[in-house]
């Protein structure tokens, strides 16, 4: 297979799963190898473990991308005598970077939960907990026609006129303004104490908010006027289709004894299995999920009134008082199981981006729990 760089890998991977959408506390993106380097075979799987790591090197992979941080809280060493820096003494010395896409997979649309939501049988109609829409600012600037273009483009130099896909984006309308310079002014067209007429343009454009002082004093610059006249506006805070979990609906209702089934089936086999909370026979219809541990939602779902919701790592006393209190049923997997179909999502992404770079799910169960009742 033909090599790319790591760096274009690590942009398909970015573009899919953006960065900025991590939470603060998160640890995401490129953890060990070089930019430049060349990747001809890339491996996904949930977790960085021993075994995995062994499958990386053994299959002669150059990257390993990973849902959960291999470094995350606390870490001061990564000698090569402590478990998590034998790991990454493996991988550099065998040439095989790591990277990781946590929370920003989690909110990102398609995500870890339209990845569950789909092995499930789910058709997505949104997240379960919408984070806004990027911020915006809207500027709207008041300049001679004859200025203009100028002003534009110093604007644009400075970071305006970008949405999505597109650059260099503007509205404009014509007009005809009038003011009066009084004493201490030193105006640039006009004359003190009369008032005067100017056509004039006003133009709109956006810009990130990261970007207002740069915009700003770009605007001040390009600008004719001693005074320009302009305002701002930041965007409100509106819902997007991005954020944590998702809602889905299944084409025909069924009990969650039969839905509860449909999950194992749709899900990797675990020791843990799956566990479902409820009345057997209520009928199950719309269905909230979260990949990974999700009993921080409990009340989110419940206020949401969905039929049922999936997720893991869930916890004897708030599943019972939310139970208690008319709450969805609960459908509890192992965590690494509610993940797991992420993998090969990210490997689609890299897959549609980079189509000369082989690729792999690890078929490693790297769930820790290994002895259930029935293995007794």
């Amino acid at each position: 297979m033909a090599a790319v760089r790591l760096a274009e890998v690590m942009a398909a991977l970015d573009a899919a799963y953006p960065p900025g959408l991590a939470e603060s506390w998160d640890s995401v993106g490129l953890v060990a190898g070089d930019p430049g380097d060349a990747v001809s075979r890339v491996l996904f799987a949930v977790d960085a473990t021993a075994a995995v790591v062994d499958e990386a090197i053994d299959w002669g992979a150059q990257a390993l991308v990973v849902h959960h941080p291999l470094l995350l809280r606390g870490v001061d060493t990564v000698a090569a005598d402590t478990p998590k820096g034998a790991l990454l003494h493996r991988l550099i010395r065998s040439g095989c970077a790591l990277f990781t896409a946590h929370t920003n997979a989690d909110s990102a649309d398609p995500g870890v939960s339209d990845a569950l939501a789909h092995a499930i049988g789910l058709t997505v109609t949104g997240p379960l907990e919408p984070k806004p829409l990027t911020a915006l600012d809207e500027w709207e600037i008041i300049v001679p026609r004859t200025h203009t273009e100028q002003v534009l483009e110093a604007m644009f130099i400075a970071g305006a006129g970008g949405t999505g896909n597109y650059r260099d984006s503007a509205w404009r309308s014509a007009g005809t303004s009038q003011f009066r310079p009084v004493e201490g002014a030193n105006p640039a067209v006009g004359a003190i104490g009369e008032l005067h007429s100017q056509d004039e343009d006003r133009i709109e454009v956006v810009a990130p908010p990261s970007r207002r002082a740069a915009v700003l004093a770009a605007l001040r610059a390009a600008h004719p006027y001693e005074e320009p006249a302009y305002h701002v506006t930041e965007r409100a805070k509106l819902p997007s289709t991005r954020g944590i979990g998702r809602i889905g609906e299944l084409a025909a209702p069924e009990t969650l004894r039969e839905f509860t089934a449909r999950v194992r089936a749709g899900l990797p086999a675990t020791t843990w299995g799956v566990r479902a909370a409820g009345d057997p026979d209520r009928l199950i219809r719309t269905v909230a999920v979260c990949g990974g541990a999700g009993d921080s939602f409990l009340n989110t779902v419940a206020r949401l009134g969905v039929d049922a919701y999936v997720t893991s790592d869930l916890r004897h006393h708030p599943a019972d008082e939310h139970l208690r209190a008319g709450g969805p049923a609960l459908i509890d997997a192992a965590h690494w199981a509610t993940e797991f179909p992420w993998c090969a999502q990210a490997e689609g992404v890299v897959q549609a981006a980079l189509p000369a770079v082989e690729t792999r799910v690890s078929a490693i169960r790297t769930d820790p729990w290994t002895v259930g009742a029935a293995d007794c």
